[in-house]
């Protein structure tokens, strides 16, 4: 009955790999334990984010591993999602039916374009397709930082969230597990629950029929085709539940941040980010987004932090304390990435799953 339930919960994709099985435990222990295990904004402020990134990856994926496209529009949809709630409650107020009328009002801006951008843009190939979105991604980019009596420029806008996920806010007078059941807590957890119920989602979504369908034109669009299959329809709907899911995202990282901006939620460094997270974890399955967001986020947190704890204990080997300087944070980063990719060529759960990722 255990098993049943399992199965029927990841929707008959269990990680078929105890390693793997083990990391996605800790990783979900961790993330749901993070508030009382940990102490400090940063750590709390690392956990949200994974929680963000491994929803925002998984769509992305969608897209790259399972259908064969590849957008550089993502981005795009991240952050008309985040803009659709800061700009609603920057506005008209810290109100429930504020942010739910921004939210509403940005899925619909994101079906549109991404309707737009399938449409038009899945009928050509390959790279041409990739351009296009790069070129739709980057005048959205430009908009947002020039409107600034809107969107508030480059300098981007917060706002304030409702009573009941202000920090102010305490449901309990006293502690539950030492901690202070405040409003940054619940924020906390509105984004892990909506992260766990959205990756749920698209792992319901890639095993289902129409999944399959996406992965049968990954691996060959003209027989998918030759076998009834309407190939531009299916990677349009794809383009679309990945653009939706995007969005979400960007609304619960911004309500997480209280702030949007272009630089946080749509510049080109965070499509870079899910490209560099999608091959550390492995294209093709969502649990790749977990592993892969997990180490990336980490890395990218706490890297610099431990090079120059690492790079004062070698003062005394200059050339050593030299090269593990703070400032080659990013040289590291890079370092580590080369190294995933030649020892993990098919990502960390391909190899964890003995290259096997797209068997049942």
């Amino acid at each position: 009955m255990h098993t049943k339930l399992l199965r029927q919960l990841f929707s008959d994709d269990l990680p078929r790999s105890r390693l793997l099985s083990a990391l996605l435990g800790l990783i979900f222990i961790g993330l749901a334990l993070a508030p009382f295990i940990t102490s400090g904004a940063r750590p709390l402020n690392t956990a949200a984010t994974i929680c963000v990134y491994i929803v925002l990856v998984a769509s992305y994926d969608l897209l790259l591993g399972y259908t064969g496209i590849v957008s550089f529009a993502h981005t795009m949809f991240f952050g008309i999602g985040a803009y659709g709630i800061g700009l609603s409650m920057a506005n008209a107020g810290p109100y429930w039916w504020v942010a739910l009328a921004g939210l509403l009002a940005a899925l619909l801006l994101t079906i549109l374009l991404a309707l737009i951008v399938g449409l038009f843009a899945l009928r050509v190939r390959a790279i041409f397709y990739s351009m296009i979105t790069l070129a739709v991604a980057s005048s959205f980019a430009v908009l947002a930082s020039q409107l600034s009596d809107l969107t508030g420029g480059e300098d981007g806008k917060t706002f304030s969230v409702p009573a009941l996920l202000a920090p102010g806010f305490r449901l309990f007078e006293g502690d539950v597990f030492g901690r202070a059941i405040d409003g940054k807590l619940i924020t906390y957890y509105l984004v892990f629950a909506g992260s766990v119920l959205l990756f749920l989602f698209l792992l319901r979504v890639v095993n289902s029929p129409f999944g399959r369908v996406l992965q049968a034109i990954r691996e060959n669009e003209f027989r998918a085709e030759a076998l009834g299959y309407r190939t531009v329809l299916y990677r349009v709907l794809a383009n679309c539940l990945a653009a939706l899911v995007a969005a979400l995202a960007g609304a619960l990282m911004a309500l997480w941040l209280r702030y949007v901006g272009p630089k946080t939620m749509l510049s080109f460094d965070v499509m870079t980010d899910i490209l560099l997270i999608v091959v550390i974890g492995g294209m093709g399955t969502m649990y790749g987004a977990v592993i892969g967001a997990t180490l990336f986020i980490i890395a990218q947190n706490y890297l610099k932090s431990l090079m120059a704890q690492a790079s004062g204990a070698l003062a005394g080997v200059p050339l050593l304390a030299e090269a593990l300087h703070p400032d080659r944070w990013m040289l590291w980063l890079g370092v580590l990435f080369v190294l995933s990719v030649y020892f993990f060529p098919a990502g960390i759960v391909g190899k964890l799953r003995g290259n096997r990722s797209g068997e049942r």
